[in-house]
């Protein structure tokens, strides 16, 4: 028998983990704006780089197929390329030996079909689309986009009213947002680079909870016009269109059907995510902008909406999307079995459950189903299960939020259908029925679950909530005359409703449910488009100088998270369940945001991101 060595603990690969680790930090850290060819072409070399040098097709295609794109890239390439590239692509697809090969290949071919138009502004035009450059991550991927690295600033510097004014500047939620934002600006964050994202939320949290927002004066209004505008809904999108419509000086009337405003925000996230008190720190310093009218417990249908259309100079309709979806199986009507949405609506006007010795079952992975579970065992539930047909990881609810359900003592069953309902003889559920499912294909992004070859399991419940999507109440508005596509309300690129000059739509009614901040975001587009149609162009000022930078702290860090109160704690009560940072922690954590606005691609654009 032939001896075996000992490999030395410090081989190549080994040495080269380090590298790795590097080179996956910066296809996180990938800024918006990069031209798509490029980053085509780089995975393909990557691809290359990866080959064994066996097959043909894997070890001389791929450096054949990155000199194609490289011709393309740098705007040498004519019409007759582009089938070069698919042909060689296509086989090298079909006989790659292994993953290395014909996964680089598809990404190609998936790339001529994506970015179409960017091969073909190369090859025509010689150049990348216009508008195509770097920008900021931060403020790229916030929906509102905020001047992220001004705030962090202007907290750095103790300077809180200046830092809640600039977050102002474009959104007024800052508490909402540093209290549930889902802080996309964070997903590109070039601290990555180093080490991992700044936290963002945090530190604007932080700035809120050392000066509560309606203690801040905002920005002083301008000049009036006369003129009128309802806004139809009192959530997070209707309320920021009539704070900035106020600031430019316009007449802005709210017409809210519930009894408080506030929206989703107050009737679809409990308590213990958002105190009812920080959502009103909000709410008062938007309305102490002054010229704001808000109508409460208000219900606008057909007739109404013809006679805001006629009276007033625009109509911007920002319903959201309040209504619960359900499922179809047997006594789902049964006593017992709500809709997760109608359980947040009530305890949004303060009326709580008492859920004292049930057995809770929630249907569902998203927040609403986390918050409804969450929910349920503060409401004094024996037990809390959460039922979804998928995995755990391809639950939608932020991983955060599936975590602390599991630390206050939440089951997730997954991989389970919901297939029927048991009830007794008085018509109250007893058992939630439920068909195992086998995850399979991808579909539409994630792994479809279809059922599996095992028998039907029985989960007892004597409360079951339905958490499996929104609904848009669109049916007055469509019969008024707005256009819709499965309840959500068609409009052109700037908001307006199709079909229309005066009225406007945006948020969730739009979009369909999606998020808090790109509801805030919607909500400021629409302001500035319908003071550009009704002839203006005002220009806001927050008042806040951005401090200017200091030189790079580019030791690496850990990032400072948000802790949360003890989940034996905590479970008990709908108190907020996260602490505040210190202010060490919150000085650190600012410190380690890189200043993007001044430099690298923040000098190109003068500092600040130019939107159309």
């Amino acid at each position: 028998m032939s001896k075996l060595k000992v490999l030395p603990t410090a081989n190549a690969d080994t040495r080269l983990a380090d590298y790795m680790e590097r080179f996956s930090r910066r296809i996180e850290a990938t800024p918006p704006g990069i031209c798509p060819i490029a980053v085509q072409l780089t995975l393909l070399q990557s691809g290359g780089i990866q080959t064994c040098g066996k097959c043909v097709p894997c070890r001389d295609g791929i450096p054949q197929l990155a000199r194609l794109l490289e011709q393309v890239l740098n705007c040498e390439a004519d019409e007759s390329v582009l089938p070069q590239i698919r042909s060689l692509a296509e086989m090298i697809r079909d006989t790659a030996d292994c993953a290395i090969g014909y996964e680089a290949a598809q990404a190609v071919l998936d790339g001529l079909d994506t970015f179409a138009d960017e091969y073909d502004s190369h090859i025509h035009a010689h150049t990348c689309p216009a508008g195509e450059q770097q920008s900021l991550p931060c403020e790229a991927f916030c929906p509102a986009h905020v001047n992220v690295p001004a705030y962090i600033a202007l907290t750095a510097e103790g300077d809180y009213a200046g830092a809640i004014n600039m977050i102002r500047k474009d959104n007024p939620f800052p508490t909402a947002c540093a209290l549930i934002c889902e802080h996309p600006c964070e997903e590109r964050c070039r601290r990555t680079l180093i080490d991992a994202p700044v936290n963002i939320r945090g530190i604007k949290k932080f700035a809120v909870d050392q000066l509560a927002a309606d203690k801040v004066p905002t920005p002083p209004r301008g000049a009036d016009t006369g003129r009128k505008i309802a806004i139809v809904g009192g959530g997070p999108s209707g309320l920021t269109c009539a704070y900035f419509l106020a600031l430019m000086g316009h007449k802005a009337v709210v017409f809210e059907e519930k009894k408080q405003l506030g929206g989703m925000l107050r009737y679809g996230i409990p308590a213990y995510r958002f105190p009812r008190e920080r959502l009103d720190e909000d709410i008062r310093a938007i309305l102490n902008v002054g010229n704001i009218e808000v109508k409460y417990e208000t219900r606008v249908g057909t007739e109404e909406m013809k006679k805001l259309a006629a009276e007033y100079d625009a109509v911007y309709v920002a319903i959201g999307a309040h209504t619960g979806k359900t499922l179809r199986m047997d006594n789902v009507d049964a006593e017992g079995v709500s809709s997760a949405v109608d359980l947040l609506r009530r305890i949004g006007d303060g009326d709580y459950p008492d859920f004292s010795g049930k057995k809770v079952a929630v249907v569902g992975g998203g927040n609403v189903a986390m918050d409804c579970a969450r929910t349920s065992m503060r409401a004094g539930a024996d037990e809390v299960t959460v039922v979804y047909r998928r995995r755990q990881e391809d639950m939608t609810a932020l991983p955060s939020e599936v975590e602390s359900a599991i630390a206050e003592g939440i089951e997730m069953i997954t991989l389970e259908a919901p297939v029927g309902i048991d009830v007794d003889e008085s018509g109250h559920c007893t058992a939630l029925i439920t068909q195992p499912q086998m995850i399979g294909a991808v579909r539409g992004g994630r792994p479809a679950p279809v059922n599996a070859a095992k028998p039907q399991n029985r989960i007892e419940a004597d409360i079951i909530l339905i958490a499996v999507g929104q609904d848009i109440v669109s049916k007055p508005f469509e019969e008024f005359g707005m256009q819709a596509d499965r309840g959500c309300f068609k409009a052109d690129e700037y908001l307006r409703a199709a079909g229309y000059e005066n009225i406007f739509t945006g948020g969730d009614c739009q979009t369909g449910p999606l998020t808090v901040i790109r509801a805030i975001g919607a909500g400021k587009v629409a302001a500035r488009n319908i003071d550009d149609y009704l002839g203006y162009s005002h220009k806001l000022d927050c008042g806040v100088e951005v401090p200017l930078p200091k030189t790079n702290d580019r030791t690496r860090k850990g990032r400072v998270n948000i802790t949360e109160r003890p989940a034996r704690i905590r479970k008990h009560d709908f108190l907020g369940v996260e602490t505040e940072m210190s202010l060490e922690e919150a000085q650190q954590e600012c410190g380690r945001c890189l200043r993007c606005d001044h430099f690298g691609c923040g000098v190109l654009t003068g500092g600040r991101i130019q939107y159309d």
